[in-house]
């Protein structure tokens, strides 16, 4: 439904496009396919036109718990609107480690109590609009340092710990009936201590724990098994996991890096008997009772006259804006920076000339992955409309070293300046660090140098927003004015730039500690216009 995919731009299909697609493959397959999609904020980053809401880590900042449900109820009925009945969503990961690569925004917060209010609230939602959902990732991915797309993420801490923190918001999806979980690529030692052992092939975590302790009777499905966490011990015998997944207890196989040797391991150990006929049909009949429930074997086809009642909604845009809105938080304010003044619309000018001189009263520096994205254009857009003389530059790690002097230059003679940091945790991201090829979220080392500069320079009178990661200001303690959206949709774009302009009251908590700055659920009032 996103395709083509040319690294790094992920192009969008239209609602119509999508469900047509997925209605042509339903009219091809003998038996109704079941069509899962993650959409974790929603399909307005997938599909254009749709309902885009913020990361999840922004409800745990509004501390809402009926957002959550309205996010499930409205992206429910938008993904069945189009033919995905099922969603790889909540994320039940309790984000307890700033270095987190991975999971980061993508979590309700750092409290396993709240986390799990949220997975559940939003469960309720999704199951309004009869969506299928499912918690993820088993049975914990927040408390490591390192992507499971890349290599074996380890989880540590002794059972208690993980009954404590890692494992009570699973249990709140598992009582407040999610229909599927999804099992990390991790290590756990705790939970099973053989060397090196990976959850999603383990027995003792996937039958053991989440089957037989924890009672849990939905689907389990695996992470895509193509994550470097689960291949490196297969490279000789990629179709084996597939084999050691299914007997772990896991249901479904997601993504395989090799489905016909995935397909040939598994019939060869089904005709060994090493996988019993009796097992293979446990789960056959699981996930055939799981399309039933959807109605899928009377009616696989949605309708097309129904997509524009259902998508992107101007009731809906507007409670996902007002989410984005309620979710900033100002965890740091100093002197009268904000907010910010508007200076009107440019003035007129003859037809094809520039009608708006760029002045340096306020210097906009965003930094970026690539320059080349989507990222901090909608927010340019929005501060143009309040004040059209801003001088916007753009950052990225490649550009950084060489823009450094120009750019400080511009910070030092600004009357103000506002740094946005667009970094949000990406699969397999690839970041050098120590001489080693690693992901992270934390700025790459040529963009924090210039950070710094200009925080040495202006720093009193820089706001620093987090369109993002909020853990950013750890790096750069000396930081005076900092303020946080947990989430670089444009909705959260949006929120920004009335945040910075004082037009909405500011409510937001933090609903994870930022080492060195403020701890969970610290907050500053409202930044009022004047």
């Amino acid at each position: 439904m996103s395709v083509p995919y040319e690294p790094p731009f992920l192009y969008k299909s239209g609602p119509y496009e999508a469900a047509d697609l997925l209605n042509r493959l339903q009219n091809d397959s003998k038996l109704p396919l079941l069509i899962a999609a993650d959409f974790e904020v929603g399909l307005g980053n997938r599909i254009n036109g749709a309902t885009g809401f913020p990361a999840a880590m922004a409800f745990g900042a509004t501390g809402k718990l009926d957002y959550a449900e309205a996010f499930g109820k409205i992206s429910g009925a938008e993904a069945r609107a189009i033919g995905v009945p099922w969603k790889f969503f909540p994320v039940a990961d309790v984000n307890s480690n700033p270095e987190n690569p991975i999971i980061n925004t993508r979590s309700f917060g750092e409290d396993p109590q709240q986390v799990g209010d949220f997975v559940a609230a939003y469960t309720r939602g999704a199951h309004a609009s009869g969506l299928l959902v499912t918690a993820k990732h088993f049975p914990g991915h927040g408390d490591t340092a390192s992507d499971s797309h890349l290599g074996l993420a380890r989880v540590d801490g002794d059972r208690a710990r993980l009954e404590s923190v890692e494992l009570p918001p699973f249990k709140k999806a598992i009582a407040s009936g999610v229909d599927a979980i999804m099992v990390a690529h991790v290590n756990a030692p705790a939970l099973d201590p053989a060397p090196n052992s990976v959850a999603t092939v383990s027995p003792a975590i996937v039958t053991d724990l989440l089957r037989k302790n924890l009672q849990f009777s939905g689907i389990i499905i695996t992470d895509a098994l193509d994550m470097a966490g689960l291949t490196r011990p297969y490279t000789h015998n990629i179709g084996r996991e597939a084999v050691d997944a299914f007997k772990a207890g896991n249901d479904m196989l997601l993504i395989p890096p090799d489905l016909d040797a995935a397909d040939r391991a598994m019939i060869a150990a089904v005709k060994s008997g090493e996988v019993t006929q009796a097992r293979l049909d446990e789960s056959v009949l699981k996930i055939l009772k799981l399309k039933a429930s959807l109605g899928l074997h009377k009616a696989r086809l949605v309708d097309l006259l129904k997509i524009d009642s259902a998508i992107g909604q101007p009731e809906n845009l507007s409670e996902a804006q007002q989410i984005a809105d309620d979710a900033v938080t100002v965890v740091r304010r100093t002197g009268t920076v904000l907010p910010l003044k508007k200076s009107g619309t440019g003035p007129a000018g003859l037809p094809y000339q520039n009608q708006v001189e760029v002045r340096n009263h306020l210097a906009l520096i965003i930094f970026t992955d690539d320059v080349r994205l989507e990222g901090g254009h909608v927010l340019e857009r929005q501060i143009k409309m309040r004040t059209p003389d801003v001088n916007v530059m753009y950052v990225d790690p490649r550009l950084a070293k060489a823009m450094l002097p120009s750019v400080v230059t511009s910070a030092q003679s600004a009357e103000k300046v506002v740094i946005a940091v667009y970094v949000s945790p990406t699969a397999g991201k690839l970041v050098k660090a120590g001489g080693a090829a690693q992901n992270s979220v934390s700025m790459p080392p040529d963009s924090a140098e210039l950070m710094r500069a200009i925080l040495n320079v202006g720093g009193a009178k820089t706001t620093v927003v987090a369109v993002g990661n909020p853990y950013v200001a750890k790096d750069f303690p000396e930081v005076q004015n900092y303020l946080c959206t947990f989430s670089a949709t444009s909705v959260s774009e949006i929120s920004a730039a009335k945040a910075l302009f004082g037009e909405i009251p500011l409510r937001g908590h933090l609903p994870v500690t930022i080492p060195g700055i403020a701890s969970r659920g610290a907050a500053i009032g409202d930044v009022a216009a004047k």
